[in-house]
């Protein structure tokens, strides 16, 4: 228990929870209010009969002039396409109930469906990040928690943020982290890490079957320059009991560490999730309630340790007004991430019912580190593990949805390994896929020039600009005296006031846990 305690960095003699003030109530407007927002449709596009050419990108005039034969999308006649169930009926299915069984190959719509608007959650940390360092905000968000999804064109997607998440940068992965080279800075310790939300919309909350409560982690801006951190040596997780359940060192140091003279970093970024995963399960008590985190590259790791560490501290394990104990689903969609952890680490997510869905570029390299020697794949993992204490032993978690971009029409061949290793060009990829054999056909309005935001990827004959996604004039605007400045942001929040107190009620619940 006193480990326990110590890595949640709280002193276990203080017995007297924090003033609540106004912890209990819902930020950010979060509340249940079925008048807070109407959609007009659902965030993640639906599958279309037919894809017009021509609608297919704004950045690709040329896409009309093009032979036919070169442009691939699926068209399905009306009275060939099968009746499927509303997604509300089946969304635990979709959400790995059943490990995705029969759902992958052939791809089930609803699947394709959640796994895209999931990755866009993902995609919306890389999108919101200030990585300028020549900014004095490069490290943070640049967006207000209450305007973020309509900063990036989402403000139709059902969910509100709940809180930011922050991590302390004062740790061995120097490559992860993006430091000002400016001498005034909005903070010297921290760098934002992603953000927790929660559906607010009522017609989504119907449209999904549950409530859901999504972690989204930013994963890294850069390409491989943060494998190199990578020590592969194991830290136990000290999350439970059992002490040869370990993950990789970095990871451990990235989601527990934190820096006591930074207020965005006062509480570790395991503490800030913990915190708000119990304020929004005690909130919400009573509903049918899913979580699901989802993170691309180093933030994928992120993702299933999060994941393990909720289901561990049974935060997914609630009582309804009456009584009745109830498991809330925990599922996450990781892209393009590492191995996190070893063998006795897999062996307990699949004990907790952590359902993970690992989707990877075949030709990306960072999906096979850590563990190059022993991992999964390895007939003797277990007693290289158990019997000889193997200190470099990794294992994958869950189930995997193995794509290949060259399969994609669309894509040119490359050398560069941040091509097969970037975030959209994976989503482009779940768009096309049908299942193993398969042509790749595309079957929903995602914009193509979406995997030329950050890298260049796509075929010439597209006339998309590589890396085209930036801030008009890099965020400078002309003042009232005509000249160009950057713009002061207003401050963000650093932790909601009851974070402490939801915190000391996810330690009642180890003691209790310990005690049993």
């Amino acid at each position: 228990m006193d480990s326990l305690l110590l890595s949640l960095n709280i002193n276990p003699k203080s017995s007297n929870p924090p003033p609540l003030s106004q912890c209990l109530l819902p930020r950010y407007n979060l509340n249940k209010s079925k008048n807070l927002l109407f959609l007009n449709k659902p965030f993640s596009p639906k599958p279309r009969t037919s894809i017009n050419c021509s609608s297919v990108s704004s950045l690709t005039p040329q896409l009309d002039k093009l032979p036919a034969q070169t442009l691939v999308f699926e068209e399905e006649k009306e009275e060939e396409k099968e009746e499927e169930e509303p997604l509300c009926e089946i969304w635990k299915e979709i959400q790995g109930c059943n490990d995705w069984e029969g759902l992958l190959d052939p791809m089930n719509s609803h699947l394709r469906n959640e796994i895209i608007r999931y990755g866009e959650f993902a995609q919306a940390c890389y999108d919101s990040f200030d990585f300028d360092p020549h900014s004095k905000y490069c490290g943070t968000c640049k967006y207000q928690g209450a305007h973020f999804f309509e900063k990036l064109d989402m403000a139709n997607c059902g969910y509100e943020i709940s809180r930011y998440l922050y991590a302390t940068s004062n740790i061995n992965l120097p490559n992860f982290f993006q430091k000002a080279k400016m001498s005034s800075v909005w903070s010297t310790h921290a760098n934002w890490m992603g953000y927790v939300a929660v559906t607010t919309d009522e017609e989504e909350v119907k449209r999904l079957g549950r409530r859901d409560i999504v972690i989204a982690w930013r994963g890294t801006v850069t390409y491989l320059e943060w494998i190199s951190d990578l020590k592969d040596i194991l830290h136990p997780a000290n999350f439970g009991d059992d002490p040869t359940i370990k993950i990789e060192t970095g990871f451990y140091d990235l989601y527990t560490k934190k820096e006591d003279a930074c207020k965005y970093c006062s509480y570790s970024a395991r503490e800030q999730v913990l915190a708000e995963i119990k304020r929004l399960t005690d909130y919400y008590r009573g509903e049918e309630i899913s979580i699901t985190i989802t993170g691309h590259s180093l933030g994928a790791a992120l993702a299933i340790l999060s994941s393990y560490d909720i289901a561990e501290m049974r935060l997914n394990i609630v009582r309804d007004d009456e009584c009745v104990t109830n498991k809330i689903p925990i599922t996450v969609y990781s892209f393009a991430g590492p191995r996190v952890g070893n063998l006795k680490f897999k062996e307990r997510c699949d004990e907790l019912g952590v359902k993970v869905l690992r989707v990877i570029n075949v030709q990306d390299k960072v999906p096979n580190v850590p563990g190059i020697i022993a991992n999964e794949k390895f007939q003797f993992q277990k007693y290289v593990e158990d019997a000889m204490s193997f200190p470099w032993s990794y294992a994958h978690v869950g189930v995997e949805l193995a794509l290949d971009h060259t399969h994609s029409p669309f894509l040119k061949p490359t050398n560069d390994m941040g091509c097969a290793h970037n975030l959209e060009a994976h989503i482009h990829l779940v768009d096309g896929y049908h299942g193993k054999g398969r042509r790749f056909c595309l079957v929903n309005k995602r914009d193509i020039a979406l995997v030329n935001k950050c890298c260049d990827f796509l075929k010439s004959e597209y006339g998309v600009p590589p890396c085209w996604r930036q801030d008009e004039n890099k965020g400078m605007v002309r003042n009232g005296d005509g000249r160009w400045v950057l713009p002061e942001r207003p401050r963000l929040e650093a932790h909601p006031p009851d974070t402490a107190h939801h915190l000391e009620q996810v330690l009642k619940i180890a003691r209790s846990n310990n005690d049993g």
